[in-house]
């Protein structure tokens, strides 16, 4: 199955869509066959969902997103993991082990609106 994980740097961005990259890992039988670091091509309305699905992605893996973001997800057949923080290798190991727990999302509704265009920063929980 491939994982899509929310990256910024060596750890999981809060917010999927203005992430800088994703770290995409593909896992068969608890072992990581493929990992590679792709470039977020651009945060458009719907435009990720219909991206990360055509790389055969069925889980997103990130810190926070909106619901209107999770539906968009959902039509295109791809789970969404949210309240994930830590290091990339750390939610990778995790997965492996079928150790990784859902949280609740740390973007606030709306708090990711206009991130990166008009806003420096995401207003996540916690003051992040």
């Amino acid at each position: 199955m491939k994982f899509a994980i929310s990256t910024d740097g060596d750890f999981v961005s809060p917010h999927f869509g203005r992430c800088p990259s994703f770290t995409i890992v593909e896992i068969e039988s608890n072992t990581v066959v493929k990992k590679e670091v792709i470039n977020n091509p651009g945060h458009h309305p719907g435009y990720l969902p219909e991206f990360l699905h055509q790389k055969g992605v069925r889980s997103i893996i990130c810190g926070g997103m909106g619901q209107r973001a999770a539906g968009l997800f959902k039509e295109h057949g791809i789970n969404t993991i949210v309240g994930i923080e830590g290091k990339i290798i750390d939610v990778i190991d995790k997965l492996v082990k079928g150790e990784l727990k859902a949280g609740k999302s740390l973007c606030e509704p709306g708090a990711g609106k206009n991130y990166g265009i008009e806003k420096t920063e995401c207003n996540h929980r916690g003051g992040e």
